[in-house]
């Protein structure tokens, strides 16, 4: 379909009747969401672990024409859910062309537009604006200013325009107004100063603002829609309560609720398929690195209130990922194919994304984030091998067996050193942890076992010494613990 270009064919065509004509963004966006409700797709695409929680309540509050806030901790989806909002936005819309405040040309809010269809009336050219182009972001910080949300006088315009300073053609308008007939997000919003908060207040509920003491009338079409730690939302003096009081729905957010909701989120998100080798990630490595954060969010010495984000299960599987091809690459391997000690590896990911309380800060996040794979590895044999006879594998250790495989070396090698040890390489192919021919796997999973007992505290792991009975004796000078396994 041709696209009119002057306001003159926009009267002749479908955008001059209604529903289309004089639809505001809250109606447009009820209308879209109805339709999709009344299909078989997603609402939203790539959101994940929400639609019997939180899409719901979104559902609603765009169905009430709400402005709303989503309350949760980092790394919840709360951006990504605003985002996806401009899915419910018409594809296209007619704007007065130069319009900073994307003026309908049927009822035109600025001094400019009103201006320039009063001289040319049909001959008024037409722009038109896409939907991405109608959502505009902003993260609260206490540096933002009035000028940044709102606008502020430009002396320049000004001077060469010659207007008073007073006159609406000498404003610069801020990202609020050029959200005009859009979405407009403000991120983390009790950062933003109480100065700030009013002039939203004044514009949610009156629709005019004031540049620099002057008032300028603009009645703005707009969806606000924000993100807040729960705890700064609900302190005093964070947000002033008018404001609050005016935001029709509150929203709290959550992380995934089960391990398979998070695991589908992080194969979603993370960065695996890299072309080069075949990549082959045990389904149990990757329920391994989806615990390690489960674990970290009910760890003591971790801060709850900063949370643990999704995103570190995310930047794991990709160090995971990177730790393995590395390998794959050195070995000469026709196969990548990840490890428990990959995941070791990925410490790094771990470490930078816990905040740590007083205990934890002594321990050390190192110490810390070796415990919680340790923890989840342990929590994953409970769940995958459960009900296996891993006593002959413990009985070897406390007869003083003692095994050492370096991380690096390639899978046939591994799985040699793995076969001294009676049982374990059986109870991986019992398990169904791995095929006969799956060398890769087969050593994952005797991984798996040896730090799932480790976590058991059935035998003993150190860097030094590798895999050791629960409790080892001293060593005697000159000695050792005796049939003493080191590959690699």
């Amino acid at each position: 379909m041709i696209l009119p270009r002057t306001f003159g064919e926009l009267r002749s065509s479908p955008w001059a009747e209604p529903p289309l004509r004089g639809r505001s963004v809250r109606d447009e966006i009820r209308a879209n969401l109805l339709a999709r409700l009344a299909g078989d797709g997603p609402l939203f695409s790539g959101i994940v672990g929400y639609d019997d929680t939180i899409l719901p309540q979104i559902v609603n509050a765009l169905l009430a024409r709400h402005d709303f806030i989503l309350l949760g901790l980092r790394g919840q989806a709360k951006s990504r859910i605003l985002r996806a909002l401009t899915a419910l936005l018409d594809e296209r819309i007619p704007i007065v062309a130069g319009s900073e405040v994307n003026d309908d040309p049927f009822a035109p809010i600025s001094k400019f537009a009103r201006e320039l269809l009063g001289e040319c009336g049909d001959a008024t050219p037409i722009a038109w604006l896409e939907r991405d182009a109608r959502f505009v972001e902003k993260l609260a910080t206490p540096d933002v200013t009035i000028a940044d949300i709102i606008g502020d006088v430009d002396p320049i315009k000004a001077a060469r325009g010659g207007h008073l300073l007073s006159d609406e053609l000498t404003m610069h308008f801020g990202l609020l107004p050029r959200a005009n007939r859009g979405i407009f997000a403000i991120n983390e919003l009790p950062d933003l100063s109480g100065k700030i908060q009013v002039g939203l207040f004044n514009i949610m509920q009156e629709g005019d603002v004031q540049i620099k003491g002057y008032p300028v009338r603009l009645p703005l079409d707009v969806l606000l829609a924000f993100t807040a730690n729960p705890e700064d939302y609900t302190a005093r003096g964070k947000i002033i309560t008018p404001l609050k009081d005016r935001i029709g729905s509150e929203i709290v957010t959550h992380y995934p609720r089960t391990v398979e909701l998070g695991m589908a989120i992080t194969a979603q998100e993370a960065w695996t398929a890299r072309g080069g080798r075949p990549l082959d990630v045990p389904d149990f490595i990757l329920e391994l690195i989806e615990r390690v954060a489960f674990e970290a969010r009910e760890d003591k010495r971790v801060d709850r209130r900063s949370g643990v984000s999704q995103r570190l299960p995310i930047s794991v599987l990709e160090n995971v990922v990177s730790n393995a091809e590395r390998r794959a690459a050195q070995a000469n391997e026709p196969v990548t194919v990840p490890r428990v000690s990959d995941v070791y590896a990925a410490v790094p990911s771990i470490t930078g994304k816990l905040e740590l309380e007083y205990e934890g800060e002594l321990q050390g996040g190192d110490a810390i984030a070796r415990e919680l794979i340790r923890r989840s590895a342990g929590r994953v044999l409970e769940e995958r091998l459960g009900g296996a006879d891993l006593s002959r594998v413990v009985a070897w250790f406390d007869g003083g067996g003692a095994l050492k495989v370096a991380g690096d070396e390639r899978a046939e090698l591994c799985v040699k050193g793995f076969s001294v040890v009676p049982g374990l390489v059986d109870t991986v192919l019992a398990g169904g942890l791995a095929e006969r021919n799956q060398a890769g796997r087969i050593v994952a999973g005797c991984e798996l076992v040896l730090e799932g007992l480790a976590a058991q505290k059935r035998i003993s792991r150190s860097e030094e010494l590798g895999y050791t009975r629960a409790r080892p004796e001293r060593r005697e000078p000159g000695g050792g613990y005796g049939k003493g396994v080191n590959f690699g």
